[in-house]
């Protein structure tokens, strides 16, 4: 069920990107979609790579030093809401990837916050190139995850629909609370 939502993720962010590219991981985890993202760049593109948890460094970093990719991506130990301070005014950023929730194998009780994550998003729709995407894999059924599901909904409902498409795919006959994506394309700068 959930490899459905992260490959679909995978395949809208893989359209848009190519080599020499500039992408964001905005939440690390285990590494998994950083990997995906160092392989699309290539050896001239570049990726960061946010998390607020050390474990998740150390993870990715093994993961991308497995594959041979290390040199492609810069890892912050940071908040993913300091995405914007990463990234210089003149480039642009073809793709953000974000992985909602807790890092898998750790304390559940570290998980992203709907402050942090809408401050991430502002400043990721801020830097987004024209054509770029924005995937961001929620998981509302876990302890803070419906709020911040409920944030985000709230959030991508008020984006201006000349300067961006906001999509959401997921699951509508499974029990529990599945994940599911939102699919961002920014088509022009925003409007004033």
């Amino acid at each position: 069920m959930l490899l459905a939502v992260l490959t679909a993720a995978h395949q809208a962010i893989a359209d848009v990107v190519r080599a020499g590219d500039l992408v964001i991981d905005a939440t690390l985890g285990n590494g998994h979609d950083t990997r995906f993202l160092a392989e699309r760049v290539g050896a001239t593109g570049r990726v960061l790579g946010f998390d607020v948890q050390a474990d998740a460094l150390v993870q990715t970093r093994r993961r991308l030093e497995a594959h041979g990719l290390v040199d492609r991506v810069t890892l912050v130990h940071a908040g993913h809401e300091t995405l914007g301070a990463q990234v210089s005014a003149d480039q642009e950023v073809r793709a953000v990837m974000f992985n909602l929730g807790y890092l898998p194998g750790a304390d559940k009780a570290t998980i992203t916050q709907p402050e942090t994550t809408l401050a991430a998003l502002e400043q990721a729709c801020a830097v987004l190139a024209v054509g770029g995407r924005i995937s961001i894999v929620v998981y509302p059924g876990h302890e803070g995850g419906a709020a911040e599901a409920a944030a985000l909904t709230a959030f991508l409902q008020t984006l201006d629909q000349r300067s961006f498409q906001a999509v959401r795919y997921g699951f509508v006959n499974q029990k529990n609370t599945p994940p599911y994506l939102f699919l961002l394309e920014k088509l022009k700068p925003r409007y004033s």
